[in-house]
């Protein structure tokens, strides 16, 4: 059976997340349903990252296997027509050897934490961004985000539930970049490593905030990372600013000219 790889991107406020659930809809229960209406009974398909009920992706990942010898560029717009309504997208797919795996393959996942900072409700953003009413800045939260880069024992930051078999994870960057907003500002947060724990960048970003407001020192993080007790960890943000924004494949199954209905 020939494999494809999917790049997906979805707004996933209306999804228990990305993992197929019995009774709640999920955004592979929305990807392997319109997969049905190409080829119905195929296998389960993969992702880079699992993400949770209301987290976004800009850049997810999936493989599949079909029967068919597919064009890549037909398939993902055969998915698009089938995704309709949902708030989900195909925005890239390829052909790739039986060997690619969407989780085992990849060899580093980004994510993108969206906090705005106002006393207006948000509008048009609203669903998409962390939203505190209180001022913040930028240049403690930086200070305190130093302490977790590099190889540590996250266990503060992960959630109790987590199914990882080591708290041990390598965050090889923690950036924070401040704009401007109607308003207000926005912060972005932008974390990369190979793997992330249950919860760990939402864990991270709340923690921030507290320094950012002013409630915690910079150096509380890092005796917080230090404690591996996760009643030391800040408080966990809510799911809506958070986006899965790339998985980074070697050689990278969609570094290529993008075809488009010019071509045809």
């Amino acid at each position: 059976m020939p494999r494809y790889t999917l790049k997906i991107e979805y707004d996933g406020t209306p999804f228990s997340g990305w993992q197929r659930q019995a009774d709640r809809p999920s955004v592979q229960g929305v990807v392997e349903a319109a997969l049905a209406r190409l080829e119905p009974g195929l296998p389960a398909i993969a992702a880079a990252g699992r993400t949770d009920a209301g987290v976004h992706a800009l850049g997810q990942v999936a493989h599949c296997d079909l029967r068919k010898d597919w064009d890549p560029f037909r398939l993902a717009q055969a998915l698009n027509y089938h995704l309709r309504p949902a708030p989900v997208a195909v925005v890239d797919c390829a052909r790739v050897g039986d060997d690619f795996h969407a989780r085992f393959s990849a060899l580093e996942r980004r994510y993108l934490f969206r906090l705005v900072t106002r006393r207006a409700p948000m509008t048009h953003e609203r669903g998409l961004v962390w939203q505190v009413p209180h001022p913040l800045e930028r240049a403690p939260m930086q200070e305190a985000a130093a302490h977790l880069i590099g190889q540590h024992d996250f266990t503060t930051f992960r959630a109790a539930l987590c199914q990882a078999k080591s708290p041990v994870k390598t965050l090889d960057t923690l950036e924070i970049e401040e704009r401007a907003c109607p308003g207000g500002q926005e912060f972005r947060f932008h974390l990369r490593a190979r793997s992330f724990l249950h919860n760990q960048v939402r864990s991270i970003v709340g923690t921030l905030e507290r320094v950012g407001a002013g409630a915690w020192p910079p150096e509380r993080v890092r005796d917080a990372l230090l404690a591996r007790d996760r009643a030391a960890c800040g408080p966990v943000c809510p799911p809506s600013g958070l986006y899965l924004t790339h998985a980074r494949y070697d050689p990278d199954p969609f570094a290529r000219p993008v075809r488009t209905d010019a071509d045809n």
